[in-house]
């Protein structure tokens, strides 16, 4: 508990609650709707954000409001793309995540000095995470839940059976771009906690899990909720007790949960057949 006494300890964890909060809940609409690289996508595209804010030499205080920008505008142009072009999701997807990762490799050879501050935003970091970044993310995060706390079935409506969901009346369009300006927002105020390499798995792995453990939508939801929680708060106490990357210790700790839920399920599976065997 003497991590407590620090101050970026405290910022740090209650970001990661945030975060694995806000992540997970986001995250399962991806999943449903099979766009689990959307996350990953605009992770890198966020990460050309950060990279040309210091090639152009943005104060500090700016640079996560640029990075929540560039995200924003990369997101809406993927939906963009998305709903014009002929292309399938999953190419569109390798398509701009290329071009957002070419960016930001430019962008951080011609900054100077900003390379000793890549790290911290590929794999994350305690020490980086200020007050304006916790602020950030809090605002980010009431958004989100806001968002789904009013609006979850139509984007369950939607993820089911869009053409029905249109049929019906709904704003699909303008539901799918709000939500995904918010999964954008989401991913580039995790960057400072999870890494850009590892906020889409903070999105999908809980998920994942949920899916095997849940027996249904709500199941589904509040156990991805409870496991992205676990796993940011585990994985950042781990980061500061054995002095490791906040993000791969927060993804471990969710692929540990997922491995030990795999393992369940089939050591159940197995049990119930050999049961039934018996039987007859």
């Amino acid at each position: 508990m003497d991590m407590l006494h620090y101050d970026f300890m405290i910022r740090a964890l209650i970001a990661g609650l945030i975060t694995g909060l806000i992540c997970p809940a986001l995250g399962v609409f991806l999943v449903l709707r099979r766009y689990s690289f959307m996350a990953d996508t605009l992770a890198h595209i966020s990460l050309a954000g950060v990279a040309f804010g210091l090639w152009i030499g943005v104060a500090a205080e700016f640079s996560p409001l640029l990075t929540l920008l560039v995200a924003m505008i990369g997101a809406v142009m993927v939906d963009h793309l998305r709903v014009r072009s002929r292309l399938s999701a999953e190419a569109l997807l390798a398509l701009v995540m290329s071009g957002g990762l070419a960016l930001a490799v430019v962008f951080f050879g011609l900054s100077r000095g900003g390379v000793l501050d890549i790290t911290s935003y590929l794999f994350g970091s305690l020490m980086t995470v200020n007050a304006a970044d916790l602020w950030l993310i809090l605002i980010v995060g009431a958004a989100v839940l806001l968002f789904l706390l009013f609006l979850a079935k139509e984007l369950y409506f939607i993820c089911s059976d869009e053409e029905a969901a249109r049929v019906s009346g709904l704003p699909v369009d303008l539901l799918n771009r709000i939500f995904i300006l918010l999964v954008a927002m989401t991913v580039a105020v995790s960057l400072r906690v999870v890494g850009t390499l590892l906020v889409g798995a903070l999105m999908v792995i809980p998920v994942l899990t949920s899916l095997i453990v849940g027996r249904s939508f709500r199941q589904v939801v509040y156990l991805s909720l409870v496991l992205g929680v676990l796993s940011s708060l585990l994985g950042l106490t781990a980061s500061y007790q054995f002095g490791l990357a906040a993000g791969g210790c927060v993804v471990l700790v969710a692929l540990a949960f997922f491995i030990v839920s795999y393992g369940l399920k089939g050591l159940h599976t197995l049990f119930k057949k050999r049961s039934l065997v018996k039987n007859e």
